[in-house]
């Protein structure tokens, strides 16, 4: 697979997320079904025995009701549990993915943003343990690796200078395009309320891609698109970008 920037690009939010549970292998296998989206969005952290796992909150209650935090469960003990009945009753056999297994059935098909959940030192080995699964799939070339987090992109492009990355931010510093190129990334992906024309063409004229999160309201994925029609629109409703 390769990286375009002359077509739209629509970005699956934890899968096809206004449609299945979040983090699924349902909503990421809906994302798959529609050949107009071309990236999935996901979040990956480490079980209690280092298995790296496709969920986003740090703790557990909100989408299996259990109490504790993913950390403190091992991938076993994580698998067996209830992560779709808190979206809808029909998706009450949904669990918690290995990356592995988003990785085997997502190879060729579309590609993915790898978001490292991770905070301080909560997860040692995260980084290693994603790129090592990557390319025990050939599959470097096919992904963006995102965070908030400096220090694991830092990481990331120390263990793997070929694979991109990108870095997540809810407030853009006035020394952003030179953070950019400290951390050698290729995207930033930033909070779509806070974009404005001036920032998109810094950053393109720049020769990093932008990506926008979380745009959901039809109205302004329009006018996103209209605006910049290179843009990356993460979504947790694709087909709204297409309208």
């Amino acid at each position: 697979m390769t990286f375009t920037r002359n077509k739209r690009i629509i970005v699956a939010h934890r899968g096809w997320s206004g449609a299945a549970p979040e983090n699924t292998m349902a909503a990421f296998r809906l994302a798959m079904a529609d050949p107009r989206i071309s990236w999935i969005e996901l979040d990956v952290q480490l079980s209690k025995d280092g298995v790296p796992v496709v969920i986003h909150d740090y703790k557990l209650r909100r989408t299996t009701g259990v109490p504790g935090a993913v950390k403190d469960y091992s991938f076993e003990q994580l698998s067996k549990l209830d992560n779709g009945s808190w979206f809808s009753p029909e998706f009450h056999n949904e669990r918690i993915p290995s990356l592995e297994q988003v990785l085997k059935e997502t190879k060729g098909r579309i590609k993915l943003n790898i978001e490292l959940k991770t905070k301080d030192d909560l997860y040692p080995g995260l980084e290693q343990a994603v790129i090592n699964l990557l390319k025990a799939y050939s599959m470097e070339e096919d992904v963006v690796i995102t965070s908030f987090n400096m220090l694991a992109l830092k990481t990331t492009k120390r263990l793997a200078p070929a694979i991109r990355t990108g870095l997540i931010v809810s407030m853009v510093p006035i020394t952003i395009e030179d953070q950019l190129r400290l951390l050698g990334a290729d995207l930033l992906s930033v909070d779509y309320r806070i974009i404005e024309p001036a920032l998109i063409t810094r950053m393109m004229e720049s020769g990093f891609d932008v990506m926008v999160w979380t745009v959901n309201e039809s109205q302004a994925v329009k006018q996103i698109v209209s605006l910049y029609p290179t843009i990356w629109i993460c979504t947790n409703y694709p087909d709204r970008a297409f309208d």
